[in-house]
Formats: structure tokens, sequence, C-alpha cells
């Protein structure tokens, strides 16, 4: 599943970067455990790195583990990321 700021970002993407993300969706979907897990008042998130056009991309998401759902929180440049995330 994917919250309306995934929805949002994910429409502002180019093209290319989009296949990226999509590659990235698919390494999560099959490994929800391949993501680094956040600490402090992030500690629900994954975050799982990934590159596209030469630029580090971040694809945050949670995990609801009793139903075995994947949420997708956002995705965006490592630049801002976080902070961006805490608004």
């Amino acid at each position: 599943m994917q919250t309306r700021r995934f929805a949002r970002q994910y429409k502002k993407l180019h093209d290319n970067t989009v296949a990226d993300v999509d590659a990235a969706v698919d390494v999560v979907r099959e490994n929800p455990q391949i993501g680094e897990r956040k600490k402090g008042d992030l500690a629900a998130l994954f975050v799982y790195k990934f590159r596209s056009n030469d630029q580090l991309y971040l694809l945050g998401y949670t995990i609801e583990e009793s139903f075995r759902l994947i949420y997708l929180e956002t995705i965006g440049p490592h630049e801002n990321f976080y902070r961006n995330l805490k608004r």
C-alpha cells in the first residue's frame, strides 16, 4: 500500500526515475527487512537506499507484521529527506 504522500511524490518523478523506484519497491516487497531501521522518533520507519541517475534516493516504508503489509511512506533524494519526512 502507499500513502498519499508517497503517491504525490511518485507522480512528480521523471519516467526514468519511476522505473528505478519500481525496481526498489520490488526489492523491498521480496525482502522487507532489507532496509535500515531508523531510531528515535522514526523508529517505525525502514529506509532502503538506491541510486537513480547518479543520485542517491531513499524509499521510506513501514511494515505491519500482523497483516503482512508494507506501507510505502515516502520517496525522494537523500537531500532533506528526513527533514521533510518529519513535517
